[in-house]
């Protein structure tokens, strides 16, 4: 059969073109003259490339014959095998002899009994099956299928080998070996046979070979009518099950189990437990063992899979599970059959599954897809549920970090069942651990794309709500703070994906709706649960709202109700704070038209009763209890149709109760409504049935049947429509409807500040003069019931219009209207009368808010004749001498006179009066210790004279300048401030003579300004220096310079900056006159260097307003030049002025002057050097203090942020005195030019022009306030003056000054 190479062959002879041939041939050479041993012809002979022969003949007369040595036919199956390896002796034996070998090789497999033999057939059988064209493995399947479908076969341990072998071959993926089966229904028959041979290799192999039958079968095209295995069911079945119970092998195990999953996929269990319960019995059931026999199949079954879910073999616990699964998910399996897996405890073997192992795929999708299809015996998986609930945990923790894990939606239904049932059963550990993970879970997911299927999302809502009803949620830390993180998510995520999964939102609103639930459970003040509450609110808010509203008409029903209803559970906790704002923001944002909207897309019952209801809850809110309890008692028959309920509203309802109770409902929706501008319909059509109402239903006003609230919203109403026909002179009214609704006005008892009315509205009633009795009756009760407290101002703030004093103001401000005329006519009204004191004070305190409110309301109470209620409190009321109204009064002629425009003043005989009355009250009171009465009549007094500087109370600022009396008085004051000498610095405003002092020192200030204004060219203000040929009356009130410069030199800070403000006003106007008179000064060398002194010591003061005011003075001072005139070395030898200079010019030489407020402290000191510098001979040491190192760096640190108008002076008069370089000159004007583009692109307007908000003084009446103020007015008007020196202030001065500076630098260097 088999020579090698020492074997001589016939006729050959190993030649190297020989070689070279056989190769291109294929493989090994045929010689015709070669023969084996025992003479076959040679085509049978195959060479191999190791110079060897094989002889096929022989190998199969070898191989075929079961006497045959089995170490021989080892050893012909090796040689062979070898050989097939070469792919030349391959090439040759499947050319010429492709199926030789098959016959001898399947009569092999059954001749032997010995495993190496059948494994190396075996291996040779794959091989040529694997190297063939499928021709070769068609024959095999025949051969061997015809062994095993044979009825004369008998079962013996050699057929193992025939079945593994077809098994194997079944196996190919090429040319369909089922088809090749020529007798399948005997195979089958014979392989069911063989499953009760006790073999339990036999039966592994035969459940196999099974297995890929009927695989192939069902993935064949053409399937011969019922399936080939649907016959010998339930025989097969239960053979199977009982081999399942009786084996050990994990690998029979896996083979039966998934023979099972094909049956339970081909829906053979449904007919085959219903056939074996009618037959329980068959020809071979005597062959099975007694303890099994008779069993149901069903009951077989779950006893089956017990021991491969048992196994430590992974694979087949996995196959075992995907068995149970497709035999649960059949149609056929009841669930009764379901029911009995659970009683015989397949979900605890499941479960116990589940925990070992270690959350880990494929294991963990398994164990949960059998376990919810467990579930649907509801009943009897109750009780494992429970026991296995510990497991679910951690598991549900695993497929949570997976994106749309096919397992989250069922382990979310298993946990979903158990706290239902049991709502105690979770602990407190479990809770929070799973609100973590679905918190987790919702947080992932907000940004438009769920990241889960729905079912999922569903089922982790539905979960986490009934967690945190269950009991065990009441002891978990911090889950309101997971549960307000996960209801966020949660809303948020449906809300940005409510395209593609519209129906989501309504279990997110659920959960939302739970969560603030349990926000409020048992009136709960916890502070987390507060924070929950607040944070739905505030979700509902900012986030669900304005969605609603944006996809309104997209929206299907039952999400508008989803929404509305969380909406309304927000409503009815009507206790909390956060419920009246969310009321109110809802119905500031026009939710009654979107109300109306809704049952417009939706008329139906539910919707309409949900509107409405949620209407009421919002009137409750925002009117009051029970406001809208009208509408909850007529819903059924209110309409859903704006347009209707203003019909209704037109109907006489004198007779039908349920027509009045239904007007009355209308009516409130349309006044609250109207309270937010939300226009239910036309006005024009509004109005007609406010007014159809009003004639149709006359008598019953009049005869009192209607309840004042619903008359006052009536009132309030028709008032708002009123005065929108009234603005647009398009829309005509009724005059019957309006004389019959001012009538009932005038006879109803109402209460204004209580109610809520809309500004139009609130205007027209305050412009009918018909009701001006009732409305004077209405502003009586904002003074005696306080209403006029600040605190109050906070609700206009949010557009509620609750009718507060802010809503008087606006009144009084506008000026069209009786509001103004009311008020002041009221108040001389109450003057003459005998009221209480504190109506009084209460009426006058209210006056002062309002004008702390709107400061122009001032101007209106002037031109209505303030003055009148003042002249009457001081010269016709017996209340004048009460302390308290005096004081109050005060107050409130301060407060009309700090914010009355000049415009609006009238300079009358009866503020003339008063001002006497009121100058007399200080020569009476600032005798010794001053009161603060005394010090308001002063600033009084101050503010008329300030007044008289825009032309305004000229002759009242006449009367106060001359009188005698006060001029004496204020002499008096100052002698004895002068008197104290240093000990004056020690009277501050703290002290009652400080605060005396400052104030008449400050009405002395507003005098000098007067005196400029009303008596310009008649004051010789050189008297002031206190010359001996004065020509002064004595009675002009005057405190002389060398008081001023005493008390500026001892006083306090405060006195010492209002009597530079004083000295500066009066040099200023001695230096105006001296120029338009051309006169001298009348006052000597020494009372000059006096002032001077007191001034240089102070142009170093801490205070800069000091001290730019007292260098500003020196300035002028220089500028008169007697000091040169008359004695030259004076300024030449001033070492202090030159200490002065001298430290300026090394400030601005340093590289530090980087900022507009390093430049302001220099003020003082440049305004010294300007005056200097504009001297006719400046003094010699000028040049050598500004060398050319000195200008050189000052220029250098100026940029267009630090220039100021003192500093362009000081260059002018450097630029005038030829201190400056041409290449200095070029550089100033870059920075000027720069810095002049910077202000007109900032648009900056001047440092002291921009308005002052005036600080209010309250009913108390704080006398620093006042004086604050005065000090502001002060400075504020020096600062706008131009001094006759030609100091500026302010931006409008810089650019004046930048362009004065930019012509003559351009005049310099063209001459």
């Amino acid at each position: 059969m088999y020579w090698n190479d020492s074997q001589e062959l016939p006729y050959y002879e190993p030649e190297e073109e020989h070689e070279e041939e056989e190769e291109e041939n294929g493989g090994s050479y045929e010689s015709p003259l070669s023969t084996c041993s025992v003479g076959h012809s040679s085509t049978l002979i195959l060479r191999t490339q190791q110079g060897g022969a094989i002889c096929l003949l022989c190998f199969s007369n070898l191989v075929s014959d079961p006497l045959s040595p089995t170490l021989h036919v080892s050893y012909a199956l090796s040689q062979l095998s070898s050989a097939l390896s070469q792919p030349p002796f391959l090439h040759s034996l499947l050319t010429f002899h492709p199926l030789f070998l098959v016959s001898p090789l399947v009569h092999a497999l059954s001749s032997f009994d010995d495993d190496a033999i059948a494994r190396q057939v075996l291996d040779l059988v794959s091989l040529l099956c694997d190297s063939s064209d499928g021709s070769i493995l068609a024959e095999y399947v025949s051969r061997v299928s015809d062994r095993l479908s044979s009825g004369a076969l008998a079962w013996s341990r050699r057929q193992l080998y025939s079945l593994h072998c077809l098994g194997v071959l079944l196996k190919c993926q090429k040319n369909n070996p089922y088809a090749h089966i020529k007798d399948k229904h005997g195979l089958v028959s014979n392989l069911v046979a063989g499953l009760q041979l006790p073999s339990e290799e036999i039966r592994g192999e035969i459940l196999f070979v099974l297995y890929r039958v009927s695989v192939l079968q069902y993935a064949s095209a053409d399937i011969e009518g019922t399936d080939l295995l649907f016959a010998f069911c339930p025989k097969l079945l239960r053979l199977s099950l009982e081999a399942l119970i009786k084996t050990q092998s994990d690998d029979v195990r896996l083979n039966c189990v998934v023979l099972l999953t094909v049956l339970a996929k081909r829906g053979l269990f449904g007919n085959s437990f219903k056939t074996s319960s009618m037959y329980p019995c068959d020809g071979v059931v005597h062959e099975i063992e007694d303890e099994t026999n008779g069993l149901p199949l069903n009951t077989l079954f779950s006893e089956a899979v017990k021991g491969p879910l048992l196994s430590t073999d992974s694979q087949v616990q996995i196959s075992t599970l995907d068995l149970l699964f497709h035999y649960m998910s059949s149609e056929d399996t009841s669930g009764k059959e379901i029911q009995v897996l659970v009683e015989e405890n397949i979900a605890d073997y499941v479960f116990e599954i589940l925990r070992l192992s270690e959350c880990k795929d494929p294991m963990v999708n398994s164990c949960l897809q059998v376990l919810d299809l467990l579930s649907t015996a509801k009943q009897a998986f109750k009780q494992r549920l429970l026991v296995g609930f510990a497991t679910l945990v951690p598991v549900l923790q695993y497929v949570a970090e997976i994106p749309f894990h096919p397992g989250q939606s069922q382990i979310l239904k298993l946990i979903w069942n158990c706290v239902s049932d049991c709502p105690g059963m979770p602990s407190a550990s479990h809770v929070k651990e799973l609100v973590l993970v679905l918190r987790k879970m919702l947080e992932k997911h907000t940004d438009g794309e769920m990241g889960m299927i729905p079912e999922t999302f569903i089922m982790a809502c539905s979960v986490f709500v009934v967690l945190i009803k269950s009991p065990s949620s009441h002891g978990t830390l911090n889950l309101a703070t997971f549960v307000k993180e996960a209801s966020k998510h949660a809303v948020l995520s449906c809300l940005r994906a409510s395209e593609k999964n519209p129906s989501l939102l309504l279990h997110s609103l659920y959960l939302l709706k739970e969560a603030y639930a349990y926000s409020c459970e048992d009136n709960s003040t916890n502070s987390t649960n507060v924070e929950l509450r607040n944070h739905i609110v505030d979700l509902c808010t900012a986030h669900l709202f304005p969605w609603l509203v944006t996809n309104l008409n997209e929206m299907e029903e039952e999400t508008i109700l989803g929404v509305l209803e969380i909406f309304h559970s927000i409503l009815l906790q009507d206790s909390e704070m956060k419920a009246t704002p969310f009321a109110e923001t809802l119905a500031a944002s026009s939710w009654f038209s979107l109300s109306f909207g809704c049952l417009g897309l939706f008329p139906t019952e539910r919707m309409k009763l949900r509107v409405y209801l949620m209407l009421s809850s919002l009137l409750d809110l925002i009117l009051g209890l029970d406001s809208g309890q009208p509408v909850r008692d007529n819903i059924l028959q209110l309409p859903s149709d704006p347009i209707d309920l203003l019909f209704l509203l037109g109907q006489n309802s004198s007779h039908n109760l349920e027509l009045s109770s239904c007007q009355s409902a209308v009516l409130t929706i349309l006044y609250t409504s109207s309270l937010y501008d939300d226009r239910l319909a036309d006005d024009k059509v509004v109005l007609t049935s406010l007014e159809q109402y009003i004639l149709a239903n006359s008598r019953d006003f009049q005869s009192g049947a209607t309840c004042s609230s619903t008359m006052m919203r009536l009132v309030f109403l028709y008032g708002l429509y009123r005065g929108l026909a009234k603005v647009s002179y398009q829309i005509s009214y009724i005059p019957e409807a309006e004389k019959i609704l001012l009538q009932l006005v005038n006879e109803t008892e109402w209460d204004l500040p209580s109610a809520r009315v809309h500004p139009i509205s609130l205007k027209w009633l305050f412009q009918q003069e018909k009701i001006c009795k009732p409305l004077s009756d209405q502003i009586l009760k904002f003074s005696k019931s306080n209403i006029s407290n600040c605190s109050n101002f906070l609700d206009h703030a949010r557009n509620n219009w609750t009718v507060n004093v802010q809503a008087i103001a606006h009144l009084v401000a506008a000026g069209d209207n009786y509001g103004a005329k009311l008020i002041a006519c009221l108040l001389v009204q109450m003057f003459k009368e005998e009221v209480q004191e504190n109506e009084i004070i209460s009426l006058i305190n209210l006056m002062i808010t309002i004008i702390n409110i709107l400061p122009t309301a001032s101007d209106q109470l002037f031109l209505h004749s303030i003055g009148t209620a003042i002249y009457t409190f001081y010269y016709e009321s017996s209340h004048a001498m009460s302390s308290q109204i005096s004081m109050a009064m005060l107050v409130l002629i301060y407060n009309i006179l700090s914010s009355v425009h000049p415009e609006s003043l009238s300079d009358d005989e009866k503020w003339l009066t008063v001002a006497i009355k009121l100058i007399d009250y200080v020569n009476a009171e600032a005798v010794g210790k001053p009161s603060h009465d005394c010090l308001f009549v002063l600033g009084i007094l101050s503010l008329i004279l300030h007044h008289s500087s825009d032309k305004a109370f000229i002759e009242t600022s006449k009367t106060i300048l001359f009188n005698s009396s006060l001029a004496s008085t204020i002499n008096r004051i100052i002698d004895a401030a002068c008197l104290k000498g240093p000990a004056l610095g020690d009277l501050d405003e703290g002290t009652s003579t400080g605060e005396l002092l400052l104030f008449v020192l400050l009405l002395n200030y507003f005098s000098l300004r007067s005196l400029h204004a009303v008596l310009s060219g008649i004051v010789d203000w050189q008297n002031f220096f206190d010359p001996p040929e004065k020509m002064q009356p004595l009675s002009l009130i005057c405190i002389h310079c060398h008081d001023l410069c005493r008390l500026m030199h001892f006083g306090s800070p405060m006195v010492k900056l209002v009597t530079s403000y004083s000295l500066l006003e009066l040099f200023t106007r001695i230096s105006d006159q001296r120029i338009r008179k051309c006169e001298e000064l009348k006052c000597t060398i020494e009372y000059l260097k006096s002032v001077m002194t007191v001034l240089e010591g102070l142009v170093i003061y801490s205070d800069l307003r000091v001290a730019v005011n007292c260098g500003i003075c020196l300035s002028i001072i220089l500028g008169w030049e007697i000091l040169d005139m008359q004695e030259a070395t004076v300024i030449g030898k001033n070492n202090w002025s030159r200490l002065i200079i001298e430290e300026l010019a090394t400030s601005m030489a340093v590289p530090c002057l980087a900022s507009k407020s390093s430049v302001n402290h220099l003020k003082p000191a440049i305004c010294v050097a300007i005056g200097l510098l504009k001297l006719r001979k400046p003094p010699r040491w000028m040049r050598s203090v500004f060398d050319d190192a000195c200008i050189s760096g000052i220029i250098e640190n100026l940029t267009a942020s630090n220039v100021s108008t003192e500093i362009v002076l000081l260059f002018q008069e450097l630029l005038n005195s030829e201190f400056l370089k041409t290449e200095w000159i070029a550089g100033l004007n870059r920075v000027l030019q720069a810095c002049r583009k910077r202000m007109y692109v900032d648009n900056t307007q001047g440092d002291c022009a921009s308005e002052h908000t005036k600080k209010t003084i309250t009913i108390s009446g704080d006398v620093g306030e006042v004086c604050e103020y005065l000090i502001y007015l002060m400075s504020s008007e020096s600062c706008q003056d131009r001094d006759s020196r030609g100091i500026h202030f302010g931006n409008r001065s810089l650019l004046e000054e930048i362009e004065i500076f930019l012509r003559k630098s351009t005049v310099e260097d063209g001459s």
